[in-house]
């Protein structure tokens, strides 16, 4: 069974172009904050990654893979580090303001750990 491609094209002034399409991605896929830093990180640093994931129609799914596993690492890094560090329901009802803080400050390294760890890598 032979699969034949029948390329067309078009003419730019003096050149021929062809005309590419890309194939359709499996299913449109919602990218949320992870999968949309790792995306952009993809285009600006990674182009040959980039551009070969979407020619192959698989650029979502695996953005959408990398969001998965960055959510599940930091959920489980802020529930890690709120024990180590002893932030717990009781001290948010004592002390609310001390509970904000310690709460920002593990948010923002378990955030800079999955970017070091899964997005700009």
């Amino acid at each position: 069974m032979s699969n034949k491609t029948e390329i067309t094209y078009r003419r730019v002034g003096d050149y021929f172009i062809p005309n590419l399409k890309l194939p359709p991605e499996e299913a449109k896929v919602r990218l949320g904050k992870w999968g949309m830093l790792y995306k952009d990180y993809l285009f600006n640093h990674k182009k040959v990654v980039f551009s070969t994931l979407l020619a192959e129609g698989k650029l979502y799914q695996h953005c959408a893979e990398v969001e998965k596993q960055a959510n599940e690492m930091y959920d489980f890094l802020i529930e890690q580090m709120k024990e180590a560090e002893g932030v717990t329901e009781e001290l948010k009802k004592e002390n609310q303001l001390e509970w904000v803080g310690r709460m920002m400050n593990i948010e923002a390294i378990a955030k800079e750990i999955v970017c070091d760890e899964l997005i700009y890598k």
